[in-house]
């Protein structure tokens, strides 16, 4: 018999207690990170003081932040210099050379100096998801990962982002090949990663244009809705169905596996939550969100962690571009 590891320790817990919720049916709000194992689960009417988060349709039901204004505030950055980020983008294409990826997605944290707090961001930021852990992280997502609702789940990948002042820019993104090949492969492996839990998969829409307010920019995300219907009473199964799903593919590459050791590899430092999960169980229906858009309380001050999705005709200026391009602060 093989001995049980800690990593497989922590992910049967997780496992268990999401299960053990399900059958209840009963509602709580969840987050897990990159590595599945970490995670906090509460019910939805014991929400700890530290925790807030806003969702399409749903909120934590806790008063309005008091916070001073943050438009007209001031930040600036310091990324990952390129010759470091050049390092890493080789060993990733060494690695799609040798056939071990064909899509991985390269981050790096970056220093962010302002003087906004993690609460002051979180209530300016205009984003479909928002997570705040005060003194801890916040996140301002414009990314779900899956929705279930009526026994069907949803999934909507975003790959492909550009500058929305660009001249032409819906069209310039659509037609470019590198982009269209990255979303192709996310879209195929997020229809295989549904295909292990539900039946009648399909893709219901095919590269269809989102617009994100990013600070005082505006950025179109290329995005795609797939579908597939669950069995009736999935909900007694809903620590082994999230787990057949993590991590977001969307956030990894394919094939998932490997890429997600090369990513632990390569990249400098853990992702912990940057990257996972949170969202919701009603006790019938659940909706979640990627956690992208990033920004993390380290005792050396903020980290703000970006990247993107590298492919053999990946661009290594282009990519470390796309890096800095997603680094923000709402509403300043």
């Amino acid at each position: 018999m093989s001995p049980v590891r800690e990593t497989d320790s922590a992910q049967e817990k997780l496992r268990q207690r999401l299960n053990d919720f399900g059958r209840r049916r009963e509602p709580i709000f969840f987050m897990i990170d990159f590595d599945l194992q970490n995670f906090e689960i509460y019910p939805l009417d014991a929400l700890p003081d530290n925790l807030r988060f806003q969702m399409p349709d749903r909120t934590d039901g806790k008063p309005p932040l008091r916070t001073h204004p943050a438009r007209n505030r001031t930040y600036h950055y310091r990324a990952v210099d390129f010759t470091t980020y050049r390092k890493a983008f080789d060993r990733v294409i060494e690695e799609i050379r040798r056939g071990n990826t064909y899509l991985l997605n390269l981050t790096f944290p970056s220093t962010l100096i302002t003087d906004l707090t993690l609460e002051e961001i979180y209530a300016s930021a205009d984003a479909k998801f928002k997570l705040l852990c005060k003194e801890r992280f916040v996140c301002f997502t414009p990314e779900r990962f899956v929705e279930i609702h009526d026994d069907r789940i949803y999934t909507y990948p975003m790959k492909g982002t550009i500058d929305a002042t660009i001249p032409g820019a819906e069209a310039k993104i659509l037609a470019d090949t590198k982009e269209m090949a990255e979303h192709v492969m996310v879209v195929d492996l997020l229809r295989n990663d549904l295909s292990r839990v539900a039946s009648g998969v399909r893709v219901d829409r095919f590269r269809y244009i989102d617009t994100i307010k990013a600070g005082e920019r505006e950025l179109l995300q290329v995005s795609s809705k797939i579908s597939g219907d669950l069995p009736a009473g999935w909900q007694d199964r809903l620590g082994d169905l999230m787990l057949s799903l993590l991590p977001a593919g969307s956030i990894t590459g394919t094939p998932k596996k490997r890429t997600t050791e090369i990513i632990k590899a390569i990249e400098p430092c853990k992702r912990g939550y940057f990257t996972g999960i949170f969202g919701i169980f009603d006790g019938h229906s659940l909706d979640s969100a990627v956690m992208i858009r990033f920004i993390e309380q380290t005792k050396q001050g903020l980290r703000y962690k970006s990247g993107g999705g590298i492919t053999i005709d990946s661009d290594v200026q282009s990519e470390y571009n796309e890096l800095q391009e997603k680094i923000y602060v709402p509403f300043l």
